[in-house]
Formats: structure tokens, C-alpha cells, sequence
């Protein structure tokens, strides 16, 4: 498949990519809604179709006071869209025969061996078991590897990890060996709970297998090759003011700069170690380099990342035969692969989608998804941190999302 060249980045607020269709119009009337006054600050998405760019839009402001129109090339905090990067570099170490999905983790990292469960007690009482199960590989990809990130009842092991601070560890051996010693909350392989903390153990796991540092690693294999120039977990600093603003809702109703290192000095790492499961800073032509590549079977540019074997592996429902039901703690319609959401169920998912489509999104109310069925791939990029309060910023996926389907369907259907 030729690739397109990724259009120029100049594009300033309001601004859509040269010749897209009319048809896209009310997309653009949405976002540029929900990006007014009082809304977010800004937004960019991006449409592709058969492996090239159809749209692009950008709305709204990059700052807090809304003086700076928002760009094309905006970069934005990606947060746990940057778990399935991780999981492309894990995946090409596989192809490699330097790992495989069911290892026990413990053969490459071996603390941890002799896993135990936390069986009862308190925080300052554990009871304490050894594990029956052996933590695999694929158990981190697919968030089942037992540990104690939360969730009813498991609120004691759940202290435990959070008094450990790992997010304060100086690096991700620090990380790997801390984490190993706390006790798990079930056994491996019968939970599905989302979060990072297995994902920075896959990271580690890069760095022994591969014998580079989790970022020289992603940058040679995965961001070099992709051309992915403005991704990395920090941002040099002559380019520093083109990061937007992360915000949150004020009790007042008002928007505010959220009060983290990363939103209060844009462009340092989240951590001091690079994180796997959510230290990038990205861009929307960046991010649609990577999916794209995932859309076409693992190359991109000629280059081949992974093996459209491997892809298709990716975008299969792991939990499908490990879990019943199969799906995520989210959704009744929604299992998961290795990095990302799959939709199993299209009715149960609540929004428009094919069977099998792929994706994720970041904490900061970032989005993508790719549709394999439809040849699309779609990706929305705002700054926010969603409190759930209800005077916090509406959701925008779902909508958004459903206006891209509908969109396409009208397209398919034009004379």
C-alpha cells in the first residue's frame, strides 16, 4: 500500500485539512461546540480511510487564558495511549524468539519468583499465601496479572501497594523489584483490572530482554522507523510551547490548570523512569503514523514493525478463554488484546463500531481507534482530566465516534 506523506502541521484553530469532503461538517460543528467559551480548550482529530488522511480538524485554544489557537501539531500528554506502543515493542521481542506471551515473567525477571496472594488480615496484618499461578507475559499485556490495583475487596492489598510509592521509584528495575515483593490480590489470569502498574513490569521486561533502556529501545524500534518526531517522554525545550494546557474543573465550575509536575512544567517526564504505561507526549500526525502502521498489518512506509500475524494477535480478544465472561471491567460488549480494547459485542458497546475494532484512550481525554472492517482509522486529542463531578466537561468519545461512523455511512451511500 502507498502511504501518504503527512500533510504540512501549520493548520491553526478552525482549520481543516485542504479538499476535505463537506460531508465532514458536522464533526467540525461539534468539536468546535464543545470547544467554545466553556468547554474544552481545544481539540484536534483526524480521519483516515484505505491508508491515507481524509480530514483533519482543529478547534479551539492550546492555553488557559484561550489566546493561542490550537495547531495541527499540538503535543499532547497520550497517558495510557502509550501502552499500546509498549506492547508493539514487546510483541517484536517475540518475534525475535527472545520471549514468548506464556512465559512466566519470573524467567526474565526473577523476583518474581515465589509470588504470594494476600489471603486476609489488614495492611499492617497481612495474611499471605503463595501463588498457585505463575504470572505470565500475556497476563500483563491483558491487565490479569493479579495485582493489587483496587477494586471491591481488595482494598487492604490495595494499601499495601499504594504505601509502596513505586510511581516515586528512581527507575524501572527499582520499580520491578518493589512491585515483586508486595503480595497480589488474586491469582494471576482470573481478574481483568486495568492499570499500569503490570504494564511497567512489561517495560522493565523490554529493557532485560533487549539489553536497552526502555526509551533508547522505543525510540531505534518503534518511533524512529514510524517517523514519529515529536513523540518521546519528554519534550526538548525550544518546542516546549507547542504542548497544550492540561486542565481540570475547579470546584467553582471554572476550568484550572491541573496541579501535576507534567501540567505545571509542560514537557518534563511523568517519572523519573520512562514510563510504558503512560509517559508519552505525542502528536496527532505522530499517533496516526503508529495506528496506521497497525491498520496495515504492521508496516508502515515500506518498513515492516510486526508481522500481520502478530497484529492480528494483537487485535484478538485475549481474555477468550481466560476470563467468563470475556470482557473488561467497562464494558459487556468490550474484551481486550494485547495493548488495547476490542469490540465483541457492538450492541452491548454502546457506540458505533465494527466487530473487532481496536483501541484506547489516555487519562487526559484522548482517544483512537481502528477499524480494520472499515479501513478507518480515528483519533481525537483534548487535555483534560475528567473528575466524573456533574459539573465536569461532557465525554466526548462516544459522541464523537458515533458522528465518524455516521459520517461514513453517508459517504458509502452518496450517489
Amino acid at each position: 500500500m502507498a502511504w501518504p506523506a503527512a500533510a504540512a502541521t501549520d493548520g491553526a484553530a478552525g482549520q481543516s485539512s485542504p479538499g476535505q469532503a463537506a460531508s465532514w461538517t458536522p464533526l467540525h460543528e461539534f468539536l468546535d461546540r464543545n470547544t467554545g467559551d466553556r468547554g474544552y480548550l481545544g481539540a484536534v482529530s483526524l480521519i483516515a480511510r484505505d491508508g491515507r488522511i481524509v480530514d483533519v480538524h482543529v478547534s479551539g485554544h492550546r492555553d488557559l487564558a484561550r489566546k493561542v489557537p490550537m495547531r495541527r501539531d499540538s503535543i499532547f500528554r497520550i497517558y495510557s495511549m502509550t501502552k499500546p506502543l509498549t506492547s508493539v515493542a514487546v510483541l517484536q521481542l517475540m518475534e525475535q524468539g527472545k520471549l514468548g506471551l506464556d512465559d512466566p515473567v519470573s524467567r526474565h525477571l526473577p523476583e518474581f519468583s515465589g509470588l504470594q496472594i494476600f489471603t486476609g488480615g489488614t495492611a499492617d496484618a497481612p495474611q499471605l499465601a503463595p501463588a498457585q499461578r505463575a504470572l505470565t507475559i500475556r497476563q500483563l499485556l491483558t491487565h490479569t496479572g493479579g495485582f493489587a490495583t483496587g477494586g471491591q475487596g481488595h482494598e487492604e492489598p490495595t494499601r499495601l501497594l499504594e504505601r509502596a510509592n513505586l510511581h516515586d521509584s528512581p527507575d524501572l528495575a527499582s520499580f520491578s523489584r518493589s512491585l515483586a515483593k508486595l503480595p497480589l490480590a488474586t491469582e494471576p489470569g482470573t481478574r481483568f483490572k486495568y492499570d499500569g502498574t503490570g504494564i511497567e513490569v512489561l517495560t522493565r521486561l523490554v529493557e532485560v530482554v533487549s539489553g536497552e533502556a526502555f526509551d533508547a529501545y522505543l525510540h531505534k524500534h518503534v518511533l524512529a522507523p514510524l517517523k514519529m518526531r515529536d513523540t518521546g517522554f519528554e519534550v526538548p525545550r525550544r518546542q516546549r510551547g507547542r504542548i497544550v494546557d492540561l486542565t481540570r474543573m475547579g470546584d467553582d465550575g471554572q476550568l484550572q490548570r491541573d496541579d501535576s509536575r507534567s501540567a505545571q512544567t509542560p514537557g518534563v517526564r511523568l517519572n523519573a523512569y520512562p514510563s510504558g504505561a503512560g509517559g508519552l507526549y505525542s502528536t496527532v500526525d505522530d499517533y496516526a503514523c503508529f495506528a496506521l502502521m497497525l491498520l496495515n498489518g504492521g508496516e508502515y512506509h515500506g518498513v515492516r514493525l510486526l508481522r500481520a500475524d502478530t497484529v492480528d494477535l494483537m487485535m484478538r480478544n485475549q481474555l477468550q478463554g481466560q476470563l467468563d465472561p470475556p470482557v473488561t471491567e467497562f464494558n459487556a460488549g468490550e474484551g481486550f488484546g494485547l495493548g488495547g480494547s476490542v469490540i465483541i459485542d457492538t450492541d452491548k458497546r454502546g457506540r458505533r463500531g465494527s466487530l473487532g475494532a481496536f483501541g484506547w484512550s489516555g487519562a487526559a481525554s484522548t482517544y483512537f481507534t481502528i477499524d480494520r472492517e472499515r479501513k478507518l482509522v480515528a483519533i481525537l486529542l483534548l487535555q483534560h482530566l475528567p473528575n466524573g463531578a456533574d459539573n465536569d466537561l461532557p465525554r466526548l468519545a462516544t459522541p464523537f465516534y458515533n458522528l465518524v461512523y455516521t459520517t461514513l455511512d453517508a459517504q458509502q451511500d452518496a450517489p
